[in-house]
C-alpha cells in the first residue's frame, strides 16, 4: 500500500486495485517510446508518471521501446532515450525491452486470429482501406477480400512473410466492425510489408506489426499490471481490449491522461523532425528545443524537470501550460545551486585614474547566499575593469540609477566609484569611461555613512577570460504555435543571439561542459559541450527575472 495519500486520479485507481486484490497488489508500469526522435518535455512528464508511480507502490517500471517501423527508427534515438531516462534519476535495473523482441509472438498471436476467423489477408492498398474506412459520419465498407477462407488467408500470410509479395500489395487486417462508431474498430491493419532492414533484427523480417498490435499483446506479455497512455488512446481501449479478449490472454488495466502542451514551443514529432532537417535549429539537442537533450544542454538540472512535472500534475483535461511554469522550476532550483560569478556580456572600459597603477587587491565574494556551506572565493581589483555597457548612460532618465558623468555607484564587492570623463572614438561612440573610487569604501561600505542607490557588476580587465555567451530566447513569438496552420512562420528571428566578446570572471577559467552559473544581475548559464580550453562558451539557461512567481502571486 501507498506511504501518503494519492496523488491523483490514476493512483485513486491504484489504491482501489491494491483494496480490491486485483493484480495481487503488484504494480508494473512502462515507458514505451518509439525509438525515432529524442524525448521531449512531453515525454518527461509520462516518464514521471511511470517511474514515480512504481516507485511509490514499491512496483517497477520497465523500460520498452516501440520499435515497429524501421523506416524511422535509428540506434542513436536509442541510445539518446535511454541517456536522458537516466539523466532523469530513474533505473529500469533488468527489465530493458523492445517490442522486436516480441515479433515472434505477434506473429503467433496474427496466425491465430486467422485461424479463429478473425484476420484476413486484404489486397486494397493504403488509399483504398482510407477511403472503404468511411467517416465519422458514414459506416465503413467492407473489403471484397473480407471473406477469404481461414486456409487462404494462412498461405498468403506466409507468402508475405516470406517476402513473396511487394510493399503496399498486401496487409494483414483484424476482422472487427467495419459500421463501429469507433472508427479504430473498423477492421484496423495488423501487420503490413516493409522490406526494410531493422536496427535490431537486420533482414529477419520483412512484414512488421502496427502499433496498435502491438501496444496491448507487448503489455499483456511482460505482465504490466497498469499501462498509463495519453488520453489520444482512450479510443483505441476497445480495439485494444478486443485483441486480447480475442486472444485470450492476460489483460492490463489502461488509463489515459492528458498529455503535456507547452507554450511557445511544438512537441509535436513530426514538428521536431521537421525543425532539425530544415535546419532550423541545430540539431536535437540545440537548447532551444523542447527536446531533454536541448534542455541538458541549455542548463536545465533533471531536479527542475522533475518538479516541475510534479507541479504540472496529472488530470484528463487538455491544457496548455505556461513556458514561464517550466522555467520558473530551474531557476528555483539553481537559485539554490549554482555558484555565483561576474560576469560582462557587452563589456565597457573603465579606468580609475587614482587607483596605484600596477597594484591588485582580492576580493571576498559570497559563492552563493542560498548555500552557507559554498564559502567564498577571491575576485582581484585593478586599476583597469570592464563594466556592462549598459549601465553608463551619458544622459541617464530620472530612473536611471547606475553609472552616469559625475555619479557615484556601488561596485559589486568593491569600492565606490565616480565617472570624471567620458573617452570617445571618431565615430563618436564611448569607448572608455575616466572614474575615481573612494578607498574607504572597500566591500562596497562608506564610514561616513552615505548611500548610493546603483550597485554594478565588473571584471578586472588584466585578468578577465574571455567567453563567447549564447543569449536564447523562445523559439516561436506565438503562444501557441501548434494551433497555426503553418506553424513555421511563427519561429522566432531572435530566438538566438551570440555574444562573442564576454568577459568573466578568472575562477571561470577552468570551468567544464554541464557546469552551471549563476552570472550576478544577468541570469543563469550552463558551459556548452562546444567548449575547448581558453574559448569558453556559455548558453543562457534562463534570466534572472522570474513571470511565473509574478503570475501566480496574483492568484
Amino acid at each position: 500500500m501507498a506511504e501518503t495519500e494519492p496523488a491523483n486520479f490514476i493512483e485513486d485507481i491504484v489504491e482501489e486495485h491494491n483494496g480490491n486484490g486485483r493484480f495481487g497488489g503488484q504494480v508494473i508500469t512502462r515507458f514505451p517510446p518509439e525509438p525515432n526522435g529524442y524525448l521531449h518535455i512531453g515525454h518527461a512528464k509520462s516518464m514521471c508518471l511511470n517511474f514515480g508511480l512504481a516507485n511509490k507502490y514499491g512496483g517497477r517500471c520497465h523500460m520498452r521501446f516501440d520499435d515497429t517501423n524501421p523506416a524511422k527508427e535509428e540506434e542513436e534515438f536509442v541510445e539518446s532515450i535511454l541517456e536522458d531516462v537516466r539523466w532523469l534519476g530513474w533505473d529500469w535495473g533488468e527489465h530493458l525491452y523492445f517490442a522486436s523482441d516480441y515479433f515472434n509472438e505477434l506473429h503467433d498471436y496474427a496466425i491465430d486470429l486467422i485461424k479463429k476467423g478473425k484476420a484476413y489477408v486484404d489486397d486494397l492498398d493504403q488509399e483504398q482501406i482510407r477511403k472503404y474506412r468511411g467517416t465519422l459520419t458514414e459506416p465503413g465498407v467492407e473489403s471484397p477480400f473480407r471473406n477469404r477462407s481461414v486456409d487462404d488467408n494462412l498461405a498468403l500470410f506466409r507468402g508475405m512473410k516470406e517476402g513473396e509479395f511487394e510493399e503496399g500489395t498486401k496487409v494483414l487486417r483484424a476482422k472487427i466492425d467495419m459500421a463501429s462508431g469507433n472508427i479504430n474498430m473498423r477492421d484496423p491493419v495488423l501487420f503490413r510489408i516493409l522490406k526494410t532492414p531493422h536496427h535490431r533484427t537486420g533482414e529477419q523480417w520483412v512484414i512488421y506489426p502496427m502499433y496498435d498490435f502491438t501496444h496491448g499483446q507487448s503489455d499483456s506479455i511482460e505482465g504490466i499490471t497498469h499501462s498509463i497512455c495519453t488520453m489520444e488512446y482512450e479510443d483505441h481501449r476497445p480495439l485494444y481490449d478486443w485483441f486480447l479478449d480475442a486472444l485470450d490472454i492476460y489483460q492490463p488495466q489502461q488509463i489515459e491522461f492528458a498529455r503535456l502542451n507547452l507554450s511557445n514551443t511544438v512537441l509535436s514529432k513530426r514538428k521536431l523532425i521537421q525543425l532539425v532537417r530544415e535546419g532550423h535549429v541545430g540539431g536535437w539537442d540545440d537548447p532551444r528545443m523542447p527536446t531533454l537533450a536541448g534542455l541538458r544542454r541549455r542548463g536545465y538540472t533533471p531536479e527542475s524537470i522533475r518538479n516541475f512535472c510534479e507541479q504540472v500534475g496529472v488530470a484528463k483535461r487538455q491544457n496548455v501550460i505556461d513556458i514561464a511554469m517550466l522555467e520558473h522550476a530551474v531557476r528555483d532550483d539553481l537559485n539554490r545551486r549554482a555558484p555565483r560569478a561576474l560576469a560582462v556580456l557587452r563589456p565597457l572600459k573603465v579606468v580609475i585614474e587614482n587607483y596605484p597603477e600596477g597594484q591588485v587587491e582580492h576580493l571576498d565574494a559570497i559563492n552563493n547566499p542560498e548555500d552557507s556551506d559554498a564559502g567564498t572565493r577571491k575576485l582581484p581589483f585593478s586599476r583597469e575593469l570592464y563594466i556592462e555597457r549598459d549601465d553608463f548612460m551619458e544622459e541617464p532618465p530620472r530612473k536611471f540609477f547606475r553609472l552616469a558623468p559625475g555619479r557615484e555607484v556601488r561596485l559589486r564587492y568593491g569600492y565606490f566609484i565616480t565617472c570624471t570623463d567620458v573617452i570617445k572614438d571618431d565615430a563618436g561612440e564611448i569607448i572608455e569611461l575616466r572614474c575615481t573610487y573612494d578607498p574607504e569604501t572597500r566591500g562596497g561600505q562608506a564610514p561616513d555613512g552615505r548611500k548610493v542607490r546603483g550597485t554594478i557588476h565588473w571584471v578586472s580587465a588584466e585578468h578577465a577570460v574571455n567567453a563567447e555567451v549564447r543569449l536564447y530566447d523562445h523559439l516561436f513569438t506565438s503562444e501557441r504555435p501548434d494551433d497555426d496552420d503553418d506553424f513555421m512562420s511563427t519561429l522566432n528571428p531572435h530566438s538566438l543571439e551570440v555574444v562573442p566578446d564576454a568577459k568573466v570572471e578568472p575562477s571561470l577559467a577552468d570551468a567544464v561542459p554541464g557546469e552551471k552559473f549563476q552570472f550576478e544581475r544577468t541570469g543563469y548559464f550552463a558551459v556548452d559541450p562546444d567548449s575547448q580550453p581558453g574559448a569558453l562558451v556559455f548558453n543562457r539557461t534562463v534570466t534572472l527575472r522570474d513571470s511565473w512567481k509574478k503570475v501566480t502571486a496574483k492568484l
